[in-house]
Formats: C-alpha cells, sequence, structure tokens
C-alpha cells in the first residue's frame, strides 16, 4: 500500500463522489444523492476557507477516505464528510485515525478551540471511533447557531481542543 493524505485539489473530485455516494447510499441506506450535497460539487468554496479544510486519502490513485473541517467562527470548526471505504477501515489500517489527526493538527494551528459533528444513527461504527477519540456526545441545543445541521444529522459530538 502507498497511502497518502492530501489537501483535496479539483482532479480528485471525481473520486471523492465515487468514494461517498455508495458508503452513504448501499452501505448505510441513507437516502441522500449527489444534489442533495452541493458542497461536492464546489470543495474549495464550501470547506476550503478560512481555518476549513477538506483532505483526501489516497491508496496510490485510489481515493480511499476523506474528511473536511468548516471554519464556523468563533473558534469552532465542523468536521464533515469523514468516510473511508469498507476495504481500508480497522484500526491496525489507520486510516481513518490517520485523517483525524490531520484535520486535529490544521485545527489546532488555526488556532479552534473545539470541532463539532453531526452523524446519523445508523453509522454506529463512527460513533464509536468518534468517543475513542475523546469526542463527547452532545445535544442538539448544545450546537451553536452557527452549526450546520444536515437533515440527516440526529447525533452530535464536541471534542474540546
Amino acid at each position: 500500500m502507498d497511502i497518502s493524505i492530501k489537501a483535496f485539489s479539483a482532479e480528485m473530485g471525481a473520486g471523492v463522489i465515487d468514494l461517498i455516494l455508495p458508503i452513504q447510499q448501499q452501505e448505510f441506506g441513507v437516502n441522500i444523492g449527489f444534489a442533495d450535497q452541493p458542497d461536492l460539487n464546489d470543495i474549495p468554496g464550501f470547506y476550503q476557507q478560512g481555518a476549513g479544510g477538506f483532505w483526501v486519502a489516497q491508496d496510490g490513485d485510489r481515493t480511499i477516505g476523506t474528511i473536511a473541517l468548516i471554519d464556523i467562527d468563533g473558534g469552532v470548526g465542523a468536521l464533515r464528510k469523514m468516510f473511508v471505504g469498507a476495504d481500508y477501515r480497522g484500526g491496525e489500517r489507520g486510516i481513518a485515525s490517520t485523517l483525524l489527526k490531520t484535520l486535529l493538527d490544521h485545527a489546532r494551528a488555526e488556532g479552534l478551540s473545539r470541532i463539532i459533528l453531526g452523524t446519523t444513527p445508523v453509522m454506529a461504527g463512527a460513533h464509536r471511533f468518534y468517543e475513542k477519540n475523546g469526542f463527547q456526545e452532545i445535544t442538539i441545543d448544545e450546537l451553536p447557531e452557527s452549526f450546520p445541521v444536515m437533515a440527516v444529522d440526529k447525533r452530535f459530538y464536541r471534542l474540546m481542543l
């Protein structure tokens, strides 16, 4: 394996979509398509602004994982689009951990004080991963007004940096 984590660039767009949509739709049965996610059509405009970012894990030229950070002001970042292909999951590979470390290192360097995320109830593995990495579950009422809640988000987590 020749695994690398790189900041998103335009030529990665198709690979990102080809990774994310099947995980959402087929693996987890989330009723969401490309048209429901305008961020996927303008990753630089949605994520690579202010303290935000978007990173892609690749095995050679194959996209195997993603993670994104939205700068929502006030020293707060929203973690989005964390996906790792099924063949690359598991603690022994460390892809998800490396993606998260990349995002957290960037967030700290940018002076953010906390990271917040929303997820769906069906992604139990993701819940365990976030909790193992220090995220604490919070209620929707604890979210800052600037947090972009997605329709599928029903569980929320926060990590203080």
